[in-house]
């Protein structure tokens, strides 16, 4: 009988009619049936392209030209057409073999996952989700009460004197000093930021982040803003390397690889780099507005609403097929905190190896950048346009650190708030402005790497007019409407 229903699996007639005579063309030997082959190379797997271009040699050009009539036959990817086909088949062969009771009385977990995915009680648990498991728990605790004890007193009071004094000491030269313990050191500033500042929000981050995460919440997620997202030329697919870029955004650039046409992942990098705060620097952010319901309110507005426009706008003038979206959805689970542990360990681990070594390149940076004057220049450059959106000079040192890692520049602004540098106002301004700032080395230059020299360094450009254009525009209104928050 199962031989039966073998016989009787296939596509429809025109897709049919393309494997056909694409085996006919494969005239080289593998290890697997041409007929597989050539369904990957419908589905455009990279390794078998590859593989016949060296195997096939003068017919590889003919199949391609195959390839691409059966993509022009369809108005969706064949990846996709051939995946319903698939799931049509499946579901023939199952009813057929099957028997199906009554289904029982639904589950407390399966009546969540719906209203999870529903758009009306699922916005809510959204922002539940984020109140209480980022602004709350990481904004709160990690960059509050961590923050305040590892900066002020273990730092504050213990290491950064005795760094100062025993470098003061063991060392006479006055340049190497700075470079080890002056205002911009790499252990008094570089190891500070890392550790007092960064590491205490990083690691609330990626604990929350794991819980989530360890529950099924995401891919359900994913269906809930699926609509939204094809307004901006996305898919719900697309939720897990932008989820990924509040964690990192350089790793979340890497991670558009998965995105299934070159449209969204030039978007979603886009995005990325534009409206996306990494774990550190929206932990600093959101410590910097604590206690400041309406500025963080303001600020998410702000992010919100620029993430929908210049993602609206990027799927209007950019050509490509429209996106499609599929995802299994995994049941809920209540989250095990063996794996929320091992979770955030590891990443924390990423965080100590990757991360930190970056900290004190960007120090060393600052300081070859002071003793040439090339850093005051750049300095002396920023203060123009930080003026312009009503935020004192001494903010220009913040925007510049931004450069170097994008949760620098917001410690640099932790810093000046502490100082009493920043009213209320200039404080939301300068959150907004520096969220949507250049993207940090590292990330510019996986958008180079994904995305090419020409896209990597326009988004770049685009971005610095932008941000700064935004933060224009929210100390004009503030201003006109007389608010002080």
């Amino acid at each position: 009988m199962l031989k039966d229903f073998a016989k009787r699996i296939g596509y429809d007639d025109p897709l049919e009619i393309y494997l056909s005579r694409i085996e006919s063309l494969l005239l080289s030997d593998y290890k697997i049936t041409k007929r597989a082959i050539a369904i990957l190379l419908l589905q455009e797997d990279n390794e078998m392209l590859d593989r016949i271009k060296d195997k096939e040699k003068e017919r590889a050009e003919e199949i391609l030209k195959v390839i691409q009539e059966a993509k022009a036959h369809y108005s969706h990817p064949l990846s996709y057409i051939i995946s319903l086909r698939r799931q049509k088949e499946t579901n023939r062969i199952s009813q057929a073999v099957m028997s199906f009771k009554k289904a029982g009385k639904v589950s407390f977990s399966e009546r969540l996952s719906k209203i999870m995915m529903n758009p009306l009680t699922g916005g809510p648990i959204l922002l539940a989700v984020l109140y209480y498991g980022l602004y709350k728990f990481v904004g709160t605790f990690g960059a509050g009460v961590l923050v305040d004890f590892l900066e002020d007193k273990v730092f504050g009071n213990y290491v950064n004197p005795f760094v100062t004094n025993l470098v003061s000491a063991a060392i006479p030269l006055k340049i190497i000093q700075d470079l080890l313990a002056g205002e911009y050191g790499v252990i008094t500033l570089g190891v500070r930021y890392a550790f007092a500042i960064i590491l205490p929000i990083v690691a609330t981050f990626f604990f929350a982040f794991a819980i989530v995460e360890d529950t099924g919440y995401l891919p359900r997620l994913a269906m809930l803003v699926d609509q939204l997202f094809k307004k901006i030329g996305l898919s719900g697919r697309a939720v897990i390397p932008l989820v990924l870029g509040f964690g990192c955004d350089t790793m979340a650039t890497m991670v558009t690889r998965t995105l299934p046409t070159k449209r969204e992942r030039i978007i979603a990098t886009l995005l990325l780099a534009l409206a996306i705060p990494c774990s550190a620097q929206m932990g600093v952010i959101l410590a910097l507005l604590e206690g400041r319901p309406l500025g963080l309110i303001i600020w998410l507005g702000v992010i919100f609403l620029v993430f929908l426009i210049a993602g609206y706008l990027a799927s209007k003038i950019m050509p490509g097929e429209l996106p499609t979206f599929y995802m299994e959805i995994p049941p809920l689970r209540l989250p095990q905190f063996s794996n929320i542990f091992r979770k955030t360990a590891s990443r924390l681990n990423w965080y100590f190896w990757e991360i930190l070594p970056l900290f004190l390149f960007a120090s060393v940076l600052i300081w070859l950048g002071q003793i040439t004057g090339i850093f005051n220049f750049l300095v002396k450059i920023l203060e123009y346009p930080i003026g312009w959106i009503g935020l004192p000079p001494q903010a220009a040192i913040a925007f510049l650190f931004g450069f170097f890692r994008r949760d620098y520049g917001a410690a640099g602004l932790y810093d000046l708030k502490k100082a009493g540098l920043l009213s209320g106002n200039q404080l939301i301004i300068s959150c907004i402005t520096i969220t949507l700032f250049l993207p940090c080395i590292a990330q510019l230059l996986m958008n180079v790497k994904e995305r090419g020299l020409r896209m990597g360094i326009a988004i770049s450009i685009f971005i610095l007019f932008f941000s700064f254009s935004i933060g224009y525009a929210v100390n004009l209104i503030l201003t006109l409407l007389n608010l002080q928050l």
